[in-house]
């Protein structure tokens, strides 16, 4: 665990005040994986890409149930800020514990399933949301690297899914 407090002081060292703004402001977005969710939903709404919604819906789903409700209680492990109170934070302390990260986990769910059909922005906007989490003292890199890799792993499982289901449809 001292190889990722190196990580995170070195991190802590390029606090600014604009970055502390911003990585409050990224953290929050991804606050309950709601971002993500509104852009399912809002998916959902256009026929065009309601099957992409409902994929990523359901791929978030999965990475929540997987992770929040089953790996997070297993572990149960402190968040970086719990162990060391030295370190000035500028977002409150989860409720839940660290291990592995909801944020990084909900945005690299939602971004992997989207590139899938749409592109990389919203990759480019999990990996902000994810650094946030350490600027913001809240997890350690595994928790991050655990949140993505278990994201990417529920994105690709129900994005196979939903192409099995779409050629059995195509059978009938």
């Amino acid at each position: 665990m001292d190889w990722e407090f190196d990580i995170l002081y070195a991190i802590q060292s390029i606090r600014t005040p604009f970055l502390d703004k911003l990585m409050a402001f990224l953290s929050t977005l991804g606050n309950a994986g709601a971002l993500w969710i509104v852009i399912g939903v809002v998916l959902c709404i256009s026929k065009k890409y309601r099957r992409g919604g409902m994929q990523m819906l359901s791929a978030e789903l999965l990475s929540f149930i997987v992770g929040n409700l089953i790996i997070k209680n297993m572990v149960d492990r402190l968040r970086p800020c719990q162990i060391d109170e030295t370190v000035s934070l500028i977002v409150k302390i989860p409720f839940d514990s660290s291990f592995p990260s909801g944020h990084t986990l909900n945005g690299i769910t939602a971004a992997v399933t989207l590139m899938f059909r749409m592109g990389i922005p919203a990759l480019v906007l999990a990996i902000l949301i994810a650094f946030s989490r350490m600027y913001n003292f809240m997890h350690f890199p595994t928790d991050v690297l655990a949140g993505a890799v278990l994201g990417v792993v529920s994105a690709v499982f129900v994005n196979f899914l939903f192409k099995r289901a779409g050629k059995s449809e195509m059978t009938k």
